[in-house]
């Protein structure tokens, strides 16, 4: 089975290749373009829609394999299967409607709402369990939190890709290896049909980079970066199984950089006074743009970073299994750490706003006039 989604991978990636200069010119004859502004950093008009060509390769190359493998799926992984597709070909015909006619924000919630209540109320896919990732063994959560907890969660982690398509090649690389993660992770653990989904993803995601990556030839638009946003909330659903702050843990590593970006956009506007979902130019790639990286330098280190955190992930997904849970801690702590001290050095939240390194600065002072003294 694992020979027959390699084979499905290539066919993505293959697909991706060819079906990208099409939507490309799907996307200039309808007028789905990218306009330069003051926020933007391309400052020529961009064909965008590229997501399309991403949902399109995935599609197909599942359409593809399923027939091949589908005898090996429980039930359970059948529906999941189904609500993964009909959920994504929802928050794709959003994302499109989007790229062409601008949809305004709480348009594009609401559509968001009712591809996450499809997925809970059609096909009864929600965080009802808490425990290590894929495995087979849960404990069940009452619906009134595990309903609206899976919707916060799948629009949440949406969204979050979608503010960190800054950049050329960002949100889909960075995807790319958030769902590389979760494939290496699944194959550690024997489920098949996550890595099956993960490796038809990565193909098509690695297929449309090459038009996307700098300088990019086309933007993947609202309707690439709220797919994979969809598609890596639905994966890391899989995450949630142990009643166990731990549970969480995983699935929040495994996507740190966007929300992460997230966070520090919230508490940045937060403290700067401003509504909490107005645009600005304080984003990730935003400050290593300006402290002088260039942009292709600005995305490889993001990747780096996204990396890491995939790092994180399957070594306290790992020790989890085998109940260290002072791995776990460990890793947290190292996460945190990195974060806080990455966010101040480049300015995340504001050039003032540095509490650890004004404190390690303090520190240093102290030590050196004791030497003195």
């Amino acid at each position: 089975m694992l020979m027959l989604a390699i084979i499905g991978c290539i066919v993505s990636l293959i697909l991706a290749l060819i079906l990208t200069p099409l939507v490309k010119k799907l996307a200039v004859k309808i007028g789905a373009v990218d306009v330069p502004n003051a926020r933007k950093v391309h400052t020529r008009i961009m064909p965008r829609l590229g997501g399309l060509a991403i949902y399109l390769a995935f599609i197909l190359a599942m359409f593809a394999v399923l027939p091949f493998v589908a005898e090996h799926f429980s039930m359970r992984d059948s529906n999941f299967i189904k609500a993964f597709l009909l959920g994504g070909t929802l928050i794709v015909l959003i994302g499109a409607l989007d790229d062409r006619f601008e949809l305004s924000a709480k348009v594009k919630l609401l559509g968001q709402i009712i591809a996450a209540c499809v997925v809970v109320f059609g096909f009864d896919i929600k965080v009802d369990f808490v425990n290590i990732p894929f495995a087979d063994n849960y404990s069940s959560l009452e619906n009134w939190i595990s309903i609206p907890l899976t919707i916060i969660w799948i629009i949440g982690v949406t969204n979050a890709i979608n503010l960190i398509d800054g950049l050329d090649g960002l949100a889909a690389g960075v995807s790319g290896i958030a769902i590389g993660t979760i494939l290496v992770m699944s194959l550690l653990m024997g489920n098949m049909m996550v890595a099956m989904l993960c490796l038809l993803l990565l193909g098509a995601i690695v297929g449309f980079l090459y038009f996307n990556f700098h300088p990019a030839k086309i933007f993947m638009g609202d309707t690439g970066s709220l797919f994979l946003g969809f598609c890596l909330a639905m994966l890391s659903l899989l995450g949630f199984k142990q009643i166990a702050i731990i549970s969480f843990i995983t699935p929040l590593i495994i996507i740190g950089v966007p929300l992460s970006d997230t966070f520090f956009a919230i508490v940045r506007r937060w403290m700067q006074k401003k509504p909490i979902f107005a645009p600005d130019k304080g984003h990730l790639h935003h400050c290593l743009r300006e402290i002088g990286f260039s942009h292709r330098q600005s995305v490889l280190i993001v990747y780096g970073i996204a990396a890491f955190f995939g790092v994180l992930a399957v070594i306290q997904s790992s020790a989890a299994m085998y109940e260290a849970n002072w791995v776990t801690f460990v890793v947290i702590c190292v996460m945190m750490f990195f974060l806080q001290i990455g966010a101040e050095i480049i300015g995340l939240v504001g050039k003032t706003k540095r509490p650890i390194l004004n404190l390690i600065a303090r520190l240093r002072m102290k030590v050196s006039e004791n030497r003195h003294n």
